[in-house]
C-alpha cells in the first residue's frame, strides 16, 4: 500500500524543478500556474534564485509547494499515482490537499503566500528562535520545555515531533536556549539552533493563525481523494467542513510527523514516496518505520525509479 508524503519548509534549493519544467509539460503549467497566480515569477527564483531570496518564508512556502505539484504532474503524466492515503509536514499539508483534490492549486500557492508573510509578521526579528534536540525522547524535550518557560518567563514548547529521538522546539530565542540546556541534564545528546526566521508551530504564532483564518474562510475545500492524514491530530480526515479550522490550527500546534507515519503503517501502508525537493523526509521515515519502502520523487531523473516503486507497492 502506497502513501504519498509531501516536505516542508527548508528543502528548497535553486535550480529545483527546471529539469522537469523543461521535460514535462504537465509541470510546466504548473510552474506557468504559479507565476501568474503570484503575479510574479516564481518559477525563475525556483530555478535562479538568488538563494536569499528563495529561503524568504513568503516565497519559500510557495516555491516547495509548486515544485512538489510539478514534481507530481510530471510523474502522473507516465502513469496513474494511486496512492491510499497523502501527508505532509507543515506547508507540505497544502501540497497533500491538492494532491487529493480537496484544494486548487491556484488557491493553495497564493495561501501559503499569505501564510508565509504573516508568519514572518506574527514576531519580531530576532525575538524568536527554533533549534531541534536530538537523542532524547519526546516527553524528555516536553519536560525541558517546561522547566525553561517556567524559569524564563518566556514561550517554548515541542513545534516538529519529527522523530523518536528527534524534537525540533519553538518559542522565544532565550527560552529556546534555556530548554536546550535542560535537555542536556536530561540526557540529550546534542541540540542545533535551525536557520529560521521565525519560530513555527507555537502559541507565538497566534497572530498569524488568527490573520490567516479570512483566507482560508474564502477557500473552497472538496473531499479528500485520497485522505490527508493531518498534522494538528495525525488522523485520516475526509471532512471538507473541517479543513479550514485544521489548516489555522496548524500554524500554533506541532507537527506530529512520527505519530502521523505510525498511523499510515497501522494503516496497512508499506511504500512512502516523498514527492517534492530534498529527502528530508525519507530521512525521519527511517527513523521512524525502519521496515518502510521509501522513494523520492526530486527530479526528472527519479521518475523512472519512482514508477518501479508504485508498481511495487
Amino acid at each position: 500500500m502506497l502513501a504519498l508524503l509531501f516536505p516542508g519548509q527548508g528543502s528548497q534549493v535553486v535550480g529545483m524543478g527546471r529539469d522537469a519544467f523543461e521535460a514535462s509539460p504537465a509541470a510546466r503549467a504548473v510552474f506557468e500556474a504559479a507565476d501568474e497566480a503570484l503575479g510574479l515569477s516564481l518559477s525563475k527564483l525556483c530555478f535562479e534564485g538568488p538563494e536569499d531570496e528563495l529561503r524568504r518564508t513568503e516565497i519559500q512556502q510557495p516555491a516547495i509547494l509548486t515544485t512538489s505539484i510539478a514534481l507530481l504532474r510530471a510523474l502522473e503524466e507516465q502513469g496513474p499515482v494511486e496512492a491510499a492515503y497523502v501527508g505532509g509536514h507543515s506547508l507540505g499539508e497544502y501540497s497533500a490537499l491538492v494532491a487529493s483534490g480537496a484544494l486548487a492549486f491556484e488557491d493553495a500557492v497564493r495561501t501559503v503566500n499569505v501564510r508565509g508573510r504573516l508568519m514572518q509578521e506574527a514576531v519580531a526579528e530576532g525575538r524568536g528562535a527554533m533549534a531541534a534536540v536530538m537523542g532524547a525522547a519526546p516527553e524528555v524535550v516536553a519536560q525541558a520545555c517546561e522547566a525553561a518557560a517556567a524559569e524564563s518567563g518566556g514561550v517554548v514548547s515541542p513545534a516538529n515531533y519529527n522523530s523518536p529521538q528527534q524534537t525540533v522546539i519553538a518559542g522565544d530565542a532565550a527560552a529556546v536556549e534555556a530548554a536546550c540546556a535542560h535537555a542536556g541534564e536530561l540526557g540529550a545528546k546534542r541540540s542545533v539552533k535551525l536557520p529560521v526566521s521565525a519560530p513555527f508551530h507555537c502559541s507565538l504564532m497566534a497572530p498569524a493563525a488568527e490573520r490567516l483564518r479570512p483566507v482560508l474562510d474564502d477557500l473552497q475545500f472538496a473531499p479528500p481523494r485520497p485522505p490527508v492524514v493531518t498534522n494538528v491530530e495525525a488522523e485520516l480526515n475526509e471532512d471538507p467542513g473541517r479543513i479550514a479550522d485544521l489548516l489555522e490550527q496548524q500554524v500554533t500546534a506541532p507537527v506530529r510527523f512520527t505519530e502521523m507515519i505510525q498511523k499510515l503503517g497501522a494503516l496497512g501502508v508499506t511504500h512512502f514516496l516523498e514527492v517534492g525537493p530534498g529527502r528530508v523526509l525519507s530521512g525521519l521515515l527511517a527513523r521512524i518505520e525502519r521496515r518502510s519502502k521509501r522513494a523520492n520523487v526530486g527530479t526528472l531523473g527519479d521518475l523512472e525509479a519512482a514508477r518501479e516503486f508504485i508498481g511495487e507497492a
